[in-house]
């Protein structure tokens, strides 16, 4: 499967870490703030250091958030969709996780793919420019029709909803 992409940025197009891997990391690019500014949420700030503004970092304050540029655009495949998933590592170890997981990028968007990212610790947290910030995965999306009925058939768990199967 291809997917056209444009890339923005200057980092590298998002790649699969390892053979095994279902997901290509995606990585925050800062490169083009003054022209678009970031978004921030809660106590988040865009920091910049240096006369030309060439060092630039997000601070996620805790429970902030921030939508983070990736500087790519896509041609998702119709009949597809691209999910916006976290990074395990960086939702473990660093409390910082996508905000609307998985976040859907449609077959017919076309604009810049940005992730919400939330600071779900108690510490400030900085993501630098070119930080791998989340994973992104194709799969199969598929449109539906509705049909309205009375009832529905009966299964064994019924209407058991959160918690009904008990932890062990």
């Amino acid at each position: 499967m291809v997917v056209k992409v444009i890339n923005e940025s200057a980092n590298k197009l998002p790649r699969f870490e390892t053979p095994g891997a279902a997901g290509a990391d995606v990585r925050a690019d800062f490169s083009r703030i003054a022209k678009f500014p970031i978004k921030v949420y809660g106590g988040a700030e865009v920091i910049s250091a240096g006369e030309a503004h060439e060092k630039v970092m997000i601070k996620l304050t805790p429970h902030s958030r921030a939508l983070i540029p990736t500087g790519l655009f896509m041609a998702v495949p119709e009949g597809y969709e691209m999910q916006v998933r976290p990074r395990s590592g960086l939702a473990l170890k660093e409390g910082l996780t996508v905000l609307n997981t998985p976040g859907t990028i449609d077959s017919d968007y076309r604009g810049e793919v940005c992730v919400i990212i939330i600071n779900t610790s108690n510490e400030d947290k900085f993501i630098e420019d070119g930080e791998r910030i989340a994973q992104i995965l194709l799969k199969k999306a598929q449109q539906f029709n509705w049909e309205e009925v009375e009832t529905l058939d009966e299964t064994e768990r019924g209407a058991g909803g959160f918690g009904h199967s008990g932890k062990k």
